[in-house]
């Protein structure tokens, strides 16, 4: 069985005002034509379809659009959940006629959902041979064997319609939001059977995942991190959606990955490869999974012209980032006038953000900065990007030895953790630079 698991799409999204939509399209239709070149059986779309519980009209459009295309008329199976930004009620309504073409909408946790024993399997369509709270069995044609799937929509505690804890104290509701969401997972996974391939779905922050500034928290409830043995070991692959940065779960029993967006939706993701994961799985094994890169929509792009109005007219006329959409820190001496910003923003037409630096300014941020441990602001930023985790002290002293070589002791580092490390200080000097 070949699964493509993907997740944030944000459909409706704007940049700083700018309308994303056309490039919305350009990856259904990437997603599309990646789902028939690679003979994908099942889609898994893992929450956040939509920006907003009311998303414009042409967001819903392309939505159902790309169902339709996915399931290719009920020969590919397509599964969705409901994420924070996304209306459970309103991303399920279509559910009636969607089934019929092997879709699959999961809009509450406590929702429960039927089979449907109007499709027959001599139709040559997929099939919900049986279903329950949490959990649905697919027959598709294409796959000699079936899919069972353990689905947690967006589980905060106003859909789950639960107090789960009556302590205001941080660690406490963690502790019984984490127990809540291990139970929940244990409970729908009881469907899972040796001679099927074996899944589970969520839209949740796992401890230790790392965030980016397009992650905005949209929720009634509190919804705090889950650790990582709240997953579901049995499953043979967790598909999360949630955070923006495609990544591996560390830690988990399963294979666990959040495939992130399909495009980058604030400048904070710069640099980032957008991706979708493919699996290959069979009963019994241990599934295959590889990467698949996106190249739809415009790049995030971030300028920094420390020469002045001269150096961004020289990057215009060489035209640089063509295609990209840029946020410009361009360093001058005096106030840019209006007549200037009208010259920049007339020559490239996804010039977003044009913000003044004035070497003042400069040096008093320097000088406070100085001022500041750097360790201790590392740790508190290495908490607040994932979830409250404490970094161990390996790991501070790998970020100082980063920033500075001459503290680097005799004792060597992984080069896995130093690439992680030097991604993670990359964003840290970004932010830090903005603090």
């Amino acid at each position: 069985m070949r699964i493509l698991h993907t997740s944030d799409w944000h459909l409706g999204r704007m940049l700083e005002g700018r309308s994303r939509i056309e490039e919305q399209i350009q990856f259904i239709d990437e997603l599309c034509a990646l789902v028939e070149d690679e003979a994908v059986d099942l889609v898994l779309i893992a929450g956040d379809v939509f920006d907003t519980v009311n998303p414009p009209a042409i967001a819903e459009e392309l939505f159902y659009d790309a169902l339709s295309r996915l399931s290719a008329g009920g020969k590919r199976a397509v599964v969705a959940i409901a994420g924070n930004h996304d209306n459970p009620e309103r991303l399920c309504a279509a559910s009636p006629l969607a089934v019929r073409n092997g879709i699959t909408l999961y809009g509450l946790p406590k929702d429960v959902l039927k089979p449907d024993f109007l499709v027959q399997p001599n139709q040559r369509k997929v099939v919900t041979a049986a279903a329950g709270q949490g959990w649905v069995e697919l027959h598709i044609p294409s796959c000699p064997d079936p899919a069972i799937l353990a689905l947690l929509p967006y589980p905060s505690e106003a859909r789950l319609n639960e107090v789960l804890s009556e302590s205001l104290d941080e660690e406490i509701l963690r502790q019984e939001y984490s127990k809540r969401v291990q139970e929940l997972f244990t409970l729908f996974s009881r469907s899972f059977r040796p001679d099927a391939v074996n899944l589970a779905m969520s839209h949740i922050f796992v401890r230790g995942g790392i965030q980016s500034d397009s992650e905005r928290p949209i929720q009634l409830g509190s919804a705090p991190t889950v650790e990582v043995e709240a997953l579901p070991s049995s499953a043979q692959y967790v598909a999360l959606g949630h955070l923006h940065r495609a990544q591996a779960v560390k830690g988990t029993s399963a294979l666990t990955r959040y495939s992130g967006s399909p495009l980058a939706y604030s400048f904070s993701e710069t640099g980032y490869a957008k991706s979708v994961v493919l699996i290959e799985g069979f009963p019994r094994q241990p599934v295959k999974v590889r990467e698949i890169f996106l190249s739809s929509g415009h790049p995030l792009v971030k300028w920094q012209a420390k020469e002045g109005l001269v150096q961004v007219q020289r990057w215009l006329d060489e035209g640089r980032d063509p295609q990209a959409w840029i946020d410009l820190e361009i360093h001058v001496t005096n106030a840019l006038n209006s007549q200037d910003i009208h010259n920049l923003r007339r020559q490239r037409e996804r010039l977003l953000n044009i913000r003044p630096v004035f070497p003042e300014t400069e040096m008093i941020l320097s000088q406070a900065r100085s001022q500041l441990p750097l360790d201790e602001l590392f740790r508190k930023f290495y908490q607040e990007k994932t979830g409250g985790a404490e970094p161990d002290q390996e790991l501070v002293t790998l970020f100082l030895t980063l920033i500075d070589p001459d503290k680097r002791g005799s004792e060597g580092n992984s080069c896995a953790d130093q690439s992680s490390t030097a991604e993670l200080m990359k964003t840290f000097n970004e932010e830090a630079e903005t603090a």
